[in-house]
């Protein structure tokens, strides 16, 4: 690739890392909203607690522990 196709994915890649973080951010105060206290957080643990006590594991690929975006 050449260095101009490089620098135009880059920019690419940054304005898609931006509205992913705007739409985390938007989702995150809409669950504080609605009662969530600590917004995702709140959420992944809700849902470990449903999911432990209907005795079904979480899908190694779907780990609640992953990357924290907030």
């Amino acid at each position: 690739m050449k260095e101009n196709e490089l620098i135009n994915k880059i920019a690419a890649l940054e304005s898609k890392v931006d509205h992913l973080e705007s739409e985390l951010s938007y989702l995150d105060n809409m669950l504080i909203s609605c009662g969530f206290t600590n917004g995702i957080q709140t959420l992944k643990e809700t849902v470990q607690e449903i999911l432990s006590e209907n005795n079904q594991d979480i899908p190694p690929s779907k780990n609640p522990n992953s990357i924290d975006l907030l």
